[in-house]
Protein backbone atom coordinates (compact mmCIF):
# COMPACT_ATOMS: atom_id res chain seq x y z
CA UNK A 1 0.00 0.00 0.00
CA UNK A 2 3.07 2.36 0.52
CA UNK A 3 4.18 2.15 -3.15
CA UNK A 4 0.44 3.41 -4.25
CA UNK A 5 0.57 5.97 -1.38
CA UNK A 6 3.79 7.41 -2.53
CA UNK A 7 2.58 7.34 -6.15
CA UNK A 8 -0.50 9.54 -5.08
CA UNK A 9 1.42 11.89 -2.76
CA UNK A 10 4.12 12.70 -5.81
CA UNK A 11 1.56 13.24 -8.10
CA UNK A 12 2.44 11.07 -10.49
CA UNK A 13 -0.64 10.47 -12.92
CA UNK A 14 0.02 8.14 -15.82
CA UNK A 15 -1.87 5.07 -16.53
CA UNK A 16 1.38 3.21 -17.08
CA UNK A 17 2.38 3.93 -13.61
CA UNK A 18 -0.54 3.04 -11.71
CA UNK A 19 -0.78 -0.18 -14.22
CA UNK A 20 2.99 -0.78 -12.98
CA UNK A 21 2.23 -0.26 -9.09
CA UNK A 22 1.27 -4.32 -7.31
CA UNK A 23 -2.27 -4.50 -5.74
CA UNK A 24 -1.77 -5.70 -2.54
CA UNK A 25 -4.08 -8.80 -1.66
CA UNK A 26 -5.82 -6.94 1.57
CA UNK A 27 -6.39 -3.62 2.70
CA UNK A 28 -7.25 -2.01 5.50
CA UNK A 29 -11.19 -1.77 5.65
CA UNK A 30 -13.75 -0.24 8.79
CA UNK A 31 -16.40 -3.06 9.02
CA UNK A 32 -19.50 -4.12 11.04
CA UNK A 33 -19.74 -8.14 11.55
CA UNK A 34 -22.38 -10.13 11.11
CA UNK A 35 -22.24 -12.38 13.66
CA UNK A 36 -22.82 -8.74 16.07
CA UNK A 37 -25.92 -7.87 14.78
CA UNK A 38 -27.81 -8.87 18.11
CA UNK A 39 -25.25 -6.73 20.41
CA UNK A 40 -27.27 -3.65 21.10
CA UNK A 41 -30.54 -5.42 21.89
CA UNK A 42 -32.34 -3.68 24.54
CA UNK A 43 -30.83 -0.52 24.10
CA UNK A 44 -32.55 2.32 22.57
CA UNK A 45 -31.22 3.80 19.49
CA UNK A 46 -29.21 6.79 21.87
CA UNK A 47 -27.74 4.41 24.00
CA UNK A 48 -26.49 2.30 20.80
CA UNK A 49 -22.54 3.26 20.57
CA UNK A 50 -20.93 2.81 16.75
CA UNK A 51 -17.46 2.44 18.59
CA UNK A 52 -18.32 -1.20 19.56
CA UNK A 53 -19.42 -2.09 16.49
CA UNK A 54 -16.98 -0.65 13.71
CA UNK A 55 -14.16 -2.58 13.53
CA UNK A 56 -11.20 -1.26 11.55
CA UNK A 57 -9.05 -4.55 9.82
CA UNK A 58 -7.29 -6.26 6.92
CA UNK A 59 -9.71 -7.20 4.66
CA UNK A 60 -9.21 -9.10 1.15
CA UNK A 61 -8.74 -7.51 -2.06
CA UNK A 62 -12.11 -9.05 -4.56
CA UNK A 63 -11.71 -9.29 -7.84
CA UNK A 64 -13.28 -6.92 -9.95
CA UNK A 65 -16.10 -7.59 -12.13
CA UNK A 66 -16.75 -5.98 -15.53
CA UNK A 67 -17.68 -1.90 -15.41
CA UNK A 68 -15.95 -1.37 -12.37
CA UNK A 69 -13.22 0.64 -10.73
CA UNK A 70 -10.92 0.17 -8.10
CA UNK A 71 -9.74 3.39 -6.40
CA UNK A 72 -7.39 3.95 -4.04
CA UNK A 73 -9.32 5.99 -1.31
CA UNK A 74 -7.81 9.33 0.26
CA UNK A 75 -10.15 10.15 2.49
CA UNK A 76 -14.22 9.86 2.86
CA UNK A 77 -16.74 10.72 5.32
CA UNK A 78 -19.21 10.18 7.66
CA UNK A 79 -23.06 10.07 6.43
CA UNK A 80 -26.36 9.38 8.48
CA UNK A 81 -26.30 5.82 6.68
CA UNK A 82 -22.56 4.70 8.06
CA UNK A 83 -25.03 5.11 11.72
CA UNK A 84 -27.39 3.02 11.01
CA UNK A 85 -25.11 0.58 10.03
CA UNK A 86 -23.33 0.69 12.34
CA UNK A 87 -26.14 0.64 15.25
CA UNK A 88 -28.25 -2.45 12.99
CA UNK A 89 -31.14 -0.09 12.80
CA UNK A 90 -33.63 -0.21 10.94
CA UNK A 91 -32.72 -3.09 9.99
CA UNK A 92 -29.01 -5.05 10.01
CA UNK A 93 -27.51 -4.40 6.08
CA UNK A 94 -26.24 -8.11 5.63
CA UNK A 95 -29.95 -8.91 4.82
CA UNK A 96 -29.29 -6.34 1.82
CA UNK A 97 -25.53 -7.58 0.78
CA UNK A 98 -27.71 -11.42 1.28
CA UNK A 99 -30.65 -10.00 -1.53
CA UNK A 100 -27.91 -8.85 -3.88
CA UNK A 101 -25.36 -11.91 -3.98
CA UNK A 102 -28.06 -13.70 -5.05
CA UNK A 103 -28.66 -11.82 -8.09
CA UNK A 104 -25.41 -12.71 -10.16
CA UNK A 105 -22.15 -14.53 -9.94
CA UNK A 106 -19.98 -11.02 -9.35
CA UNK A 107 -22.52 -9.76 -7.01
CA UNK A 108 -21.76 -12.83 -4.54
CA UNK A 109 -18.85 -11.53 -3.53
CA UNK A 110 -20.97 -8.72 -2.08
CA UNK A 111 -22.47 -11.39 0.58
CA UNK A 112 -19.70 -11.63 3.30
CA UNK A 113 -19.96 -11.87 7.11
CA UNK A 114 -18.41 -8.58 7.09
CA UNK A 115 -19.44 -5.38 5.74
CA UNK A 116 -17.01 -2.70 4.67
CA UNK A 117 -19.05 0.60 4.84
CA UNK A 118 -19.10 4.42 3.96
CA UNK A 119 -21.01 5.79 0.74
CA UNK A 120 -18.22 8.30 -0.14
CA UNK A 121 -14.60 9.08 -1.04
CA UNK A 122 -12.21 10.58 -2.89
CA UNK A 123 -8.86 9.24 -4.21
CA UNK A 124 -7.25 7.97 -7.42
CA UNK A 125 -8.06 5.30 -9.86
CA UNK A 126 -6.07 2.17 -9.67
CA UNK A 127 -7.46 -0.07 -11.75
CA UNK A 128 -10.58 -0.16 -14.19
CA UNK A 129 -12.59 -3.44 -15.13
CA UNK A 130 -13.02 -4.81 -18.74
CA UNK A 131 -15.47 -2.41 -20.62
CA UNK A 132 -14.22 0.83 -18.90
CA UNK A 133 -13.64 2.93 -21.45
CA UNK A 134 -14.25 6.79 -19.31
CA UNK A 135 -11.99 6.79 -17.08
CA UNK A 136 -7.88 5.59 -16.46
CA UNK A 137 -5.59 4.69 -13.62
CA UNK A 138 -4.26 7.49 -12.44
CA UNK A 139 -7.59 9.75 -12.80
CA UNK A 140 -8.14 12.05 -9.34
CA UNK A 141 -11.85 11.38 -8.86
CA UNK A 142 -14.84 11.52 -6.42
CA UNK A 143 -17.59 9.17 -6.21
CA UNK A 144 -21.29 9.49 -6.03
CA UNK A 145 -23.25 6.61 -3.70
CA UNK A 146 -25.57 5.24 -6.94
CA UNK A 147 -24.65 1.49 -7.60
CA UNK A 148 -27.34 0.81 -10.39
CA UNK A 149 -27.34 -2.20 -12.56
CA UNK A 150 -29.21 -0.40 -15.67
CA UNK A 151 -30.99 -3.84 -17.05
CA UNK A 152 -34.17 -2.89 -16.58
CA UNK A 153 -36.09 -0.18 -18.41
CA UNK A 154 -37.54 1.63 -15.61
CA UNK A 155 -34.21 2.87 -14.87
CA UNK A 156 -33.60 4.48 -18.38
CA UNK A 157 -35.67 8.06 -17.25
CA UNK A 158 -34.10 8.10 -13.89
CA UNK A 159 -31.32 5.81 -12.37
CA UNK A 160 -33.18 6.47 -9.19
CA UNK A 161 -36.02 4.41 -10.61
CA UNK A 162 -34.12 1.23 -11.42
CA UNK A 163 -35.54 -2.13 -9.55
CA UNK A 164 -31.35 -2.98 -9.15
CA UNK A 165 -31.08 0.52 -7.49
CA UNK A 166 -28.69 0.02 -4.46
CA UNK A 167 -26.89 2.86 -1.97
CA UNK A 168 -22.98 1.70 -2.14
CA UNK A 169 -21.47 1.48 1.30
CA UNK A 170 -25.17 1.01 2.63
CA UNK A 171 -26.39 -1.93 0.59
CA UNK A 172 -23.43 -2.88 -0.99
CA UNK A 173 -20.12 -4.07 0.20
CA UNK A 174 -16.68 -2.78 -0.18
CA UNK A 175 -17.80 1.46 0.69
CA UNK A 176 -15.31 4.34 0.46
CA UNK A 177 -14.21 3.92 4.84
CA UNK A 178 -11.17 1.91 3.47
CA UNK A 179 -7.87 2.34 1.92
CA UNK A 180 -9.46 0.87 -1.52
CA UNK A 181 -13.04 0.86 -2.41
CA UNK A 182 -14.92 -0.40 -5.28
CA UNK A 183 -16.97 1.16 -7.62
CA UNK A 184 -19.36 0.93 -10.67
CA UNK A 185 -17.46 3.43 -13.21
CA UNK A 186 -20.88 5.53 -13.34
CA UNK A 187 -19.89 6.43 -9.94
CA UNK A 188 -17.38 7.99 -10.37
CA UNK A 189 -16.99 12.07 -11.12
CA UNK A 190 -13.78 14.54 -11.25
CA UNK A 191 -12.18 15.67 -7.97
CA UNK A 192 -12.86 19.13 -7.95
CA UNK A 193 -9.52 20.45 -7.90
CA UNK A 194 -9.12 23.21 -5.01
CA UNK A 195 -10.13 21.17 -2.35
CA UNK A 196 -8.38 18.33 -0.19
CA UNK A 197 -9.05 14.44 -0.12
CA UNK A 198 -11.10 15.25 2.84
CA UNK A 199 -12.76 18.34 1.44
CA UNK A 200 -13.27 16.63 -1.94
CA UNK A 201 -15.02 13.63 -0.15
CA UNK A 202 -17.37 15.11 1.94
CA UNK A 203 -19.99 16.63 -0.20
CA UNK A 204 -20.40 13.49 -2.20
CA UNK A 205 -23.69 11.78 -0.89
CA UNK A 206 -25.42 15.22 1.08
CA UNK A 207 -24.71 17.62 -1.53
CA UNK A 208 -26.01 15.23 -4.38
CA UNK A 209 -29.28 14.61 -2.31
CA UNK A 210 -29.91 17.98 -1.44
CA UNK A 211 -29.48 18.85 -4.78
CA UNK A 212 -31.75 16.48 -6.19
CA UNK A 213 -34.27 17.52 -3.50
CA UNK A 214 -34.53 21.07 -3.83
CA UNK A 215 -33.39 22.18 -6.95
CA UNK A 216 -34.39 18.73 -9.14
CA UNK A 217 -37.31 18.39 -11.53
CA UNK A 218 -37.89 15.15 -9.57
CA UNK A 219 -37.72 17.03 -6.18
CA UNK A 220 -38.82 20.31 -5.20
CA UNK A 221 -37.81 22.55 -8.47
CA UNK A 222 -36.59 25.23 -6.32
CA UNK A 223 -37.10 28.84 -8.31
CA UNK A 224 -36.15 32.31 -8.25
CA UNK A 225 -37.74 33.75 -5.10
CA UNK A 226 -39.24 30.92 -3.37
CA UNK A 227 -38.73 30.37 0.16
CA UNK A 228 -37.46 27.65 1.91
CA UNK A 229 -37.60 26.33 5.43
CA UNK A 230 -35.12 24.30 5.55
CA UNK A 231 -34.31 21.90 8.81
CA UNK A 232 -31.08 21.18 10.36
CA UNK A 233 -29.52 24.28 8.54
CA UNK A 234 -25.94 23.56 9.47
CA UNK A 235 -26.44 19.69 9.39
CA UNK A 236 -24.65 17.55 6.67
CA UNK A 237 -27.78 17.87 4.41
CA UNK A 238 -28.67 21.56 5.48
CA UNK A 239 -26.13 23.04 4.98
CA UNK A 240 -25.92 22.00 1.14
CA UNK A 241 -29.81 23.33 0.72
CA UNK A 242 -29.22 26.87 2.46
CA UNK A 243 -26.11 26.98 -0.24
CA UNK A 244 -28.42 25.82 -2.74
CA UNK A 245 -31.12 28.55 -1.68
CA UNK A 246 -28.82 31.19 -1.45
CA UNK A 247 -27.00 30.89 -4.83
CA UNK A 248 -30.53 30.16 -6.52
CA UNK A 249 -32.28 33.66 -5.98
CA UNK A 250 -34.39 31.48 -2.62
CA UNK A 251 -34.70 32.74 0.65
CA UNK A 252 -34.06 30.12 3.31
CA UNK A 253 -35.44 30.43 6.34
CA UNK A 254 -32.86 28.22 8.80
CA UNK A 255 -34.30 25.74 11.85
CA UNK A 256 -30.99 25.28 13.76
CA UNK A 257 -30.77 23.71 17.45
CA UNK A 258 -28.02 26.18 19.02
CA UNK A 259 -26.54 29.61 18.71
CA UNK A 260 -23.18 28.29 17.05
CA UNK A 261 -25.11 26.48 14.94
CA UNK A 262 -27.26 29.60 14.31
CA UNK A 263 -23.85 31.54 13.74
CA UNK A 264 -23.20 28.88 10.74
CA UNK A 265 -26.06 29.86 9.15
CA UNK A 266 -25.36 33.33 9.41
CA UNK A 267 -21.69 32.59 7.92
CA UNK A 268 -23.22 30.83 4.69
CA UNK A 269 -25.32 34.15 4.09
CA UNK A 270 -29.03 33.31 5.81
CA UNK A 271 -30.41 35.90 7.85
CA UNK A 272 -33.89 34.63 8.58
CA UNK A 273 -33.13 31.64 11.79
CA UNK A 274 -34.66 29.87 13.82
CA UNK A 275 -33.33 28.82 16.91
CA UNK A 276 -36.10 25.85 17.48
CA UNK A 277 -33.82 25.47 21.24
CA UNK A 278 -33.78 28.79 22.69
CA UNK A 279 -37.43 29.45 21.26
CA UNK A 280 -38.80 26.40 23.07
CA UNK A 281 -40.92 24.39 20.24
CA UNK A 282 -42.01 20.93 21.52
CA UNK A 283 -43.86 19.50 18.65
CA UNK A 284 -44.70 16.08 20.65
CA UNK A 285 -45.50 15.32 24.29
CA UNK A 286 -43.19 13.92 26.76
CA UNK A 287 -44.37 10.68 25.79
CA UNK A 288 -44.08 11.12 22.39
CA UNK A 289 -47.53 9.64 21.55
CA UNK A 290 -49.23 13.11 20.29
CA UNK A 291 -48.95 16.19 18.55
CA UNK A 292 -49.36 19.80 19.53
CA UNK A 293 -50.80 21.86 17.16
CA UNK A 294 -50.16 24.77 18.74
CA UNK A 295 -46.69 24.62 18.75
CA UNK A 296 -47.37 24.00 14.48
CA UNK A 297 -49.03 27.15 14.68
CA UNK A 298 -46.26 28.99 16.99
CA UNK A 299 -43.88 27.94 14.18
CA UNK A 300 -45.95 28.94 11.83
CA UNK A 301 -46.56 32.62 13.03
CA UNK A 302 -42.94 32.69 13.79
CA UNK A 303 -41.91 31.98 10.20
CA UNK A 304 -44.26 34.51 8.85
CA UNK A 305 -42.95 37.29 11.56
CA UNK A 306 -39.26 36.50 9.51
CA UNK A 307 -40.66 36.77 5.94
CA UNK A 308 -43.40 39.45 6.13
CA UNK A 309 -46.26 37.65 6.44
CA UNK A 310 -45.64 34.64 4.07
CA UNK A 311 -45.43 30.99 4.70
CA UNK A 312 -42.96 28.90 3.03
CA UNK A 313 -43.49 27.56 -0.43
CA UNK A 314 -40.71 24.54 0.15
CA UNK A 315 -40.08 22.52 3.20
CA UNK A 316 -36.91 20.54 3.15
CA UNK A 317 -37.36 17.45 5.39
CA UNK A 318 -35.55 15.20 6.58
CA UNK A 319 -35.51 14.80 10.25
CA UNK A 320 -38.96 12.78 9.60
CA UNK A 321 -41.49 11.90 12.81
CA UNK A 322 -40.35 14.57 15.43
CA UNK A 323 -41.18 17.36 12.68
CA UNK A 324 -43.00 15.96 9.80
CA UNK A 325 -46.29 17.19 11.36
CA UNK A 326 -45.38 20.93 12.03
CA UNK A 327 -43.62 20.52 8.31
CA UNK A 328 -47.23 19.89 7.03
CA UNK A 329 -48.56 22.55 8.29
CA UNK A 330 -46.61 25.76 8.03
CA UNK A 331 -46.06 25.28 4.09
CA UNK A 332 -47.91 27.49 2.00
CA UNK A 333 -51.33 26.77 0.38
CA UNK A 334 -50.23 24.82 -2.97
CA UNK A 335 -46.73 24.12 -1.60
CA UNK A 336 -44.28 21.20 -1.44
CA UNK A 337 -42.98 19.56 1.24
CA UNK A 338 -39.90 17.40 0.15
CA UNK A 339 -38.66 14.65 1.91
CA UNK A 340 -35.46 12.36 2.01
CA UNK A 341 -35.46 11.06 5.30
CA UNK A 342 -36.46 10.19 8.60
CA UNK A 343 -33.45 10.63 11.29
CA UNK A 344 -36.00 11.17 14.33
CA UNK A 345 -37.80 8.11 13.32
CA UNK A 346 -40.06 6.59 10.27
CA UNK A 347 -43.76 6.74 10.94
CA UNK A 348 -44.36 10.23 10.27
CA UNK A 349 -48.03 11.52 11.27
CA UNK A 350 -49.69 14.88 10.25
CA UNK A 351 -53.42 16.24 9.64
CA UNK A 352 -54.34 15.43 6.32
CA UNK A 353 -56.75 18.30 6.47
CA UNK A 354 -54.17 20.70 5.87
CA UNK A 355 -52.78 19.15 3.41
CA UNK A 356 -55.87 17.91 1.03
CA UNK A 357 -57.84 21.39 1.84
CA UNK A 358 -54.76 23.26 0.95
CA UNK A 359 -53.61 21.10 -2.22
CA UNK A 360 -50.33 20.92 -1.02
CA UNK A 361 -47.49 18.01 -2.11
CA UNK A 362 -45.31 15.98 -0.68
CA UNK A 363 -42.50 14.67 -2.56
CA UNK A 364 -40.44 11.78 -1.89
CA UNK A 365 -36.59 12.23 -2.41
CA UNK A 366 -33.71 9.67 -2.38
CA UNK A 367 -30.06 10.15 -3.04
CA UNK A 368 -29.71 10.97 -6.80
CA UNK A 369 -28.95 10.35 -10.44
CA UNK A 370 -26.20 10.52 -12.16
CA UNK A 371 -26.89 13.49 -14.03
CA UNK A 372 -28.22 14.81 -10.78
CA UNK A 373 -24.80 13.99 -8.80
CA UNK A 374 -22.73 14.93 -11.45
CA UNK A 375 -24.41 18.98 -12.06
CA UNK A 376 -24.03 18.89 -7.62
CA UNK A 377 -20.40 18.03 -8.26
CA UNK A 378 -19.82 20.82 -10.96
CA UNK A 379 -21.45 22.83 -8.59
CA UNK A 380 -18.67 22.17 -5.83
CA UNK A 381 -15.86 22.23 -8.86
CA UNK A 382 -17.15 25.42 -9.89
CA UNK A 383 -16.97 27.11 -6.76
CA UNK A 384 -20.72 28.24 -6.59
CA UNK A 385 -21.19 25.75 -3.26
CA UNK A 386 -18.97 24.82 -0.93
CA UNK A 387 -17.97 21.56 1.41
CA UNK A 388 -19.16 21.91 4.89
CA UNK A 389 -16.52 19.92 6.80
CA UNK A 390 -15.68 20.73 10.32
CA UNK A 391 -13.84 17.74 11.62
CA UNK A 392 -11.24 15.12 10.06
CA UNK A 393 -10.52 11.94 12.18
CA UNK A 394 -8.45 9.34 11.08
CA UNK A 395 -9.53 5.57 10.24
CA UNK A 396 -8.25 3.81 13.09
CA UNK A 397 -10.90 6.63 14.74
CA UNK A 398 -13.97 5.91 12.95
CA UNK A 399 -16.43 4.60 15.40
CA UNK A 400 -16.20 8.09 17.24
CA UNK A 401 -16.61 9.81 13.95
CA UNK A 402 -20.01 8.17 13.53
CA UNK A 403 -21.11 8.63 17.15
CA UNK A 404 -20.36 12.44 16.63
CA UNK A 405 -22.75 12.16 13.69
CA UNK A 406 -25.34 9.35 15.72
CA UNK A 407 -25.36 12.36 18.51
CA UNK A 408 -25.45 15.61 16.42
CA UNK A 409 -22.51 16.69 18.25
CA UNK A 410 -21.14 18.07 14.67
CA UNK A 411 -21.67 20.66 12.42
CA UNK A 412 -21.54 20.04 9.04
CA UNK A 413 -19.84 17.19 7.64
CA UNK A 414 -17.50 14.60 9.67
CA UNK A 415 -14.39 13.97 7.42
CA UNK A 416 -12.17 10.59 7.78
CA UNK A 417 -8.87 10.35 6.32
CA UNK A 418 -7.75 6.62 5.06
CA UNK A 419 -4.60 6.88 2.90
CA UNK A 420 -3.77 9.98 3.21
CA UNK A 421 -1.34 10.50 5.89
CA UNK A 422 -2.48 13.88 7.02
CA UNK A 423 -5.37 16.77 6.16
CA UNK A 424 -4.30 19.38 3.97
CA UNK A 425 -2.98 17.45 0.67
CA UNK A 426 -4.43 17.39 -2.95
CA UNK A 427 -4.85 20.40 -3.65
CA UNK A 428 -3.73 21.33 -7.00
CA UNK A 429 -5.78 24.74 -7.82
CA UNK A 430 -4.03 26.50 -5.33
CA UNK A 431 -5.13 29.70 -7.10
CA UNK A 432 -8.71 29.18 -6.91
CA UNK A 433 -8.54 27.96 -3.28
CA UNK A 434 -6.95 30.92 -2.14
CA UNK A 435 -10.09 33.15 -3.75
CA UNK A 436 -12.66 30.74 -1.90
CA UNK A 437 -10.45 29.61 1.43
CA UNK A 438 -12.58 31.54 3.62
CA UNK A 439 -15.90 29.98 2.24
CA UNK A 440 -13.99 26.49 2.36
CA UNK A 441 -13.22 26.62 6.04
CA UNK A 442 -16.60 28.18 7.76
CA UNK A 443 -17.58 24.96 8.77
CA UNK A 444 -13.63 24.58 10.36
CA UNK A 445 -13.56 27.72 11.69
CA UNK A 446 -16.70 28.07 13.36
Amino acid sequence: MQAILDAITAGERSPEAYAALPVPPSYRAATVHKDEVGMFEGLSSREKDPRQSLHIEQVPVPELAPGEALVAVMASAINYNTVWTSIFEPVATFGFLERYGRTSEFAKRHDLPYHVVGSDLAGVVLRVGPGVTKWQPGTEVVAHCLSVELEDADGHNDTMMDPQQRIWGFETNFGGLAELAIVKANQLMPKPTHLTWEEAASPGLVNSTAYRQLISKNGAGMKLGDRVLIWGASGGLGSYATQMALAGGATPVCVVSSPDKAAIARAMGAELIIDRSAEGYRFWNEEGTAQNPKEWQRLGKRIRELTGGHDVDIVFEHPGRETFGASVYVTRKGGTITTCASTSGYMHEYDNRYLWMNLKRIISSHFANYREAWEANQLISRGLIHPTLSKTYPLAEVGQAALDVHRNAHQGKVGVLTLAPQAGLGVTNPEMRARLEGAINRFRDA
